[in-house]
C-alpha cells in the first residue's frame, strides 16, 4: 500500500512536479476567472452595499447622537435659565413681601400710636370735664355749707345770692392760697 502511494506521489518521467500541464492550467485559469467574475459581479456589490449601509447607519447614528446631545444641552441651558429666573422672581417676591410686611407693621404702629393718643386725649378731656364738674359741685356744696355756717356765726341769714357768691368766692380763694402755700 505504501508502494502505491509512492507511485502516485512520484512524478511522471520527464516532468516538473511544480509546473502543471497545459490543459490543467487552462481549466484552472477558466475556473478562477469564473469564480472571480462571480465574486466581482454578484458578491462584491452586495458586500459593498452592506458595508455602505452600515457606514451610513453608524454615521447617521453618530450625527443623530450629536444632534440629540446639542438639543439636550440647549434644553439644559433653557432649564437653567428658567430656574435662575424663577429663583430671581422668588427672591424679588420675598423682598416685596418683607417690604410690604415692614410697611404694614409701620402703618399699624402709627395707627396704634394715633389711637393711643386719641384715647389719652379723650381721657384727659374726660378727666378735665370730670374735674370741672367736681369743682363746680364742690363749689356749690362748699358754698352752701359756708353760707349756712356763716349765717350761724353772724346771726343773720345770708340767703341773698350775690352776697352768697361773694362770700363763697372769698372763702375758696383763701383755701386755694393756703393749699398753694402748703405746697
Amino acid at each position: 500500500m505504501i508502494a502505491n502511494l509512492v507511485q502516485l506521489a512520484a512524478p511522471e518521467e520527464g516532468g516538473n512536479p511544480l509546473v502543471p500541464e497545459y490543459p490543467e492550467l487552462l481549466v484552472g485559469t477558466i475556473a478562477f476567472a469564473v469564480v472571480f467574475f462571480f465574486f466581482w459581479k454578484k458578491l462584491l456589490p452586495n458586500i459593498n452595499r452592506v458595508l455602505e449601509e452600515r457606514r451610513a447607519a453608524i454615521e447617521g447614528g453618530i450625527e443623530e447622537a450629536e444632534a440629540m446631545k446639542v438639543e439636550a444641552q440647549s434644553v439644559l441651558e433653557q432649564y437653567k435659565a428658567q430656574l435662575a429666573e424663577a429663583r430671581h422672581e422668588a427672591a424679588r417676591l420675598r423682598q416685596e413681601a418683607q417690604e410690604q410686611g415692614a410697611a404694614l407693621i409701620a402703618e399699624m404702629r402709627a395707627e396704634g400710636q394715633r389711637q393711643r393718643e386719641e384715647i389719652v386725649a379723650a381721657g384727659h378731656a374726660q378727666i378735665e370735664a370730670d374735674r370741672k364738674a367736681a369743682a363746680s359741685a364742690l363749689r356749690r356744696d362748699v358754698g352752701r355749707l359756708a353760707t349756712d355756717l356763716a349765717g350761724k356765726l353772724v346771726g343773720e341769714s345770708l340767703e341773698d345770692h350775690a352776697r352768697q357768691s361773694r362770700v363763697i368766692d372769698r372763702f375758696l380763694e383763701d383755701l386755694e392760697e393756703k393749699a398753694e402755700a402748703a405746697r
